[in-house]
């Protein structure tokens, strides 16, 4: 049988058995399981969270599987947020998951309530469906986004989210490990937040690369 303090024995030395069996309480929603999204499932789904809900009504598609790091050529056709659910699962016998082959409209009307939301959808419009679901129920939620070698994340809490553009523009194309990066900073302000160690909130950090090719860091506060 495992045990918990063997499973997540180099997080317990991190901050403690404390912290560790905290994040067992804790229940999170992931909007979104493509790049990010599968992402997002490696690095919360095995951290200790007790309780993840995935929600996409997306199949996946050949084009998803190079840079989309939860899905294989056997999982095309099937629905991704039952893919991401069942790779957590495999890696983490402490965890609990559902999938919800829904969109996020009919997401909401179940009225489930959550510790955080983990954005890693792929359009304005739908996020800021989250921002409004987010203020209405009082609850915190992780933005990212990526386009290209660029990349965005914001803790929001109070800051307002409509200062985005919110339209019906596409993304010109992504660099498969810039989603990663960008996924791995969210789920380390959440991991953080919900092992309540300090997180800074409603700053957004943009980060790209020059023409010389050098990576950089921009810190921007949001307007609340």
């Amino acid at each position: 049988m495992i045990k918990i303090d063997d499973y997540f024995k180099r997080q317990i030395q991190l901050w403690g058995r404390e912290r560790q069996y905290l994040l067992q309480n804790k229940k999170i929603v992931i909007i979104g399981s493509g790049g990010l999204g599968c992402s997002l499932a490696y690095g919360l789904g095995t951290s200790g969270v007790g309780r993840i809900d995935v929600v996409d009504f997306d199949k996946v598609s050949l084009h998803n599987i190079h840079r989309q790091i939860a899905f294989t050529l056997q999982d095309e056709g099937r629905y991704k947020c039952e893919v991401v659910v069942d790779v957590m699962k495999s890696k983490n016998p402490f965890l609990q998951a559902t999938a919800h082959r829904l969109e996020f409209r009919e997401f909401i009307e179940l009225d489930n309530r959550y510790d955080l939301i983990l954005d890693a959808t792929d359009n304005l419009k739908t996020r800021e469906e989250i921002d409004k679901f987010a203020k209405e129920t009082d609850t915190p939620w992780i933005y990212g986004s990526v386009e290209e070698f660029n990349g965005q994340v914001c803790f929001f809490e109070n800051a307002l989210f409509n200062i985005f553009n919110i339209n019906n523009y596409e993304v010109g194309g992504v660099t498969p490990p810039m989603v990663i990066n960008i996924a791995s900073l969210q789920a380390t302000l959440a991991l953080r937040y919900l092992a309540q160690l300090p997180v800074v909130k409603d700053k957004l950090y943009y980060l790209y690369f020059n023409k010389d090719g050098e990576l950089i860091t921009q810190k921007f506060n949001m307007p609340i």
